[in-house]
């Protein structure tokens, strides 16, 4: 049995509130990467990592020692530094002659790879090489996807969840308009996927809404598809399983239309038509003749029911 995989009892406090936030909960703990380098990465894969791990900041842990594993062949290095380091993305870089400037970008289900998908890398400018001011560490991206092929091809369409997944940062309730500060845009065009981060300049523009401008921040990436490691459909279907707890409970009688209008459907009980008060006009005035009949008709069911 792995040394990670037995159960361990808690010796301090310390060690006891450690093991409670890696405990399962309703609501997760916000995903970490871990960003690891091959045995023969190259210059050009450890720069993208660093400006990964920059923009990832603080929900990243970089590994800065040379890690030789072959995530497409054996996964166990992998899922144990997932363990260990509790990061469900990862993303590992390496160089060699068959597939030069090589990332696999990946998640973990369960401490087990769920899906990945290898990048090549084939055109880059770092961060420190686009001289422009940078956002401030833990701001939450605005992610933008360009193209058909993230709509139509199925890997494309994994790989734009993958993205999603390891950019998006905390979940908010509510955004403000200045901590809109850059934006990650991806575009598929011609095979290719174009990396882009843009800073988001506020301009006064004379009225309410503000002026925005797009300043290039960095990292540039033209990256190109590989080979992909996708789960099963059933697979797939079972990690994204939300808890019956946190499912919204379906309220009766209540819907909504296409525009997002709440229609609500109320019960009552059978209305006497004849007891309902209409205007008075002279004309629906009852003949005398007609209230001696009706008042005949009421003592007859009176006596009836006797």
């Amino acid at each position: 049995m792995d040394a990670l995989d037995r159960v361990v009892k808690p010796k301090t406090k310390r060690a006891k509130r450690f093991l409670e936030k890696r405990e399962p909960k309703l609501n997760e703990n916000i995903k970490n990467a871990m960003l690891i380098k091959g045995g023969n990465a190259n210059a050009t894969v450890t720069q993208v990592l660093k400006d990964v791990y920059a923009l990832k900041k603080p929900y990243s842990v970089l590994y800065k020692k040379k890690n030789i594993t072959r995530p497409f062949e054996d996964q166990t290095s992998l899922e144990f530094f997932s363990k260990k380091s509790d990061c469900s993305l990862f993303m590992f870089g390496s160089h060699n002659k068959k597939r030069p400037n090589n990332l696999v970008i990946g998640r973990m289900y369960d401490y087990h790879v769920l899906d990945m998908i290898e990048l090549g890398i084939e055109n880059f400018v770092s961060l420190k090489d686009i001289k422009n001011s940078k956002c401030p560490e833990g701001t939450k991206p605005m992610l933008i996807f360009a193209g058909d092929d993230f709509d139509v091809t199925e890997d494309y369409r994994r790989l734009k969840s993958l993205l999603i997944d390891f950019f998006r940062g905390p979940t908010v309730s509510n955004i403000r308009l200045a901590g809109l500060e850059y934006v990650l845009h991806f575009t598929a065009l011609n095979g290719k996927i174009y990396f882009r981060s843009y800073k988001l300049l506020l301009k006064k523009s004379g009225c309410r809404t503000p002026r925005i401008e797009l300043e290039e921040m960095g990292p540039s990436l033209d990256l190109v598809l590989r080979r992909t490691h996708l789960a099963s459909d059933d697979l797939y279907k079972l990690s994204m399983k939300m808890p019956k707890a946190l499912k919204p409970k379906k309220k009766k009688n209540i819907s909504h239309d296409t525009f997002g209008t709440t229609y609500g459907r109320i019960h009552m009980q059978k209305q006497d038509l004849s007891k309902l008060q209409t205007r008075k006009m002279k004309g629906l005035k009852k003949r005398p003749a007609e209230r001696i009949t009706e008042d005949q008709e009421k003592k007859s069911k009176r006596i009836k029911k006797n």
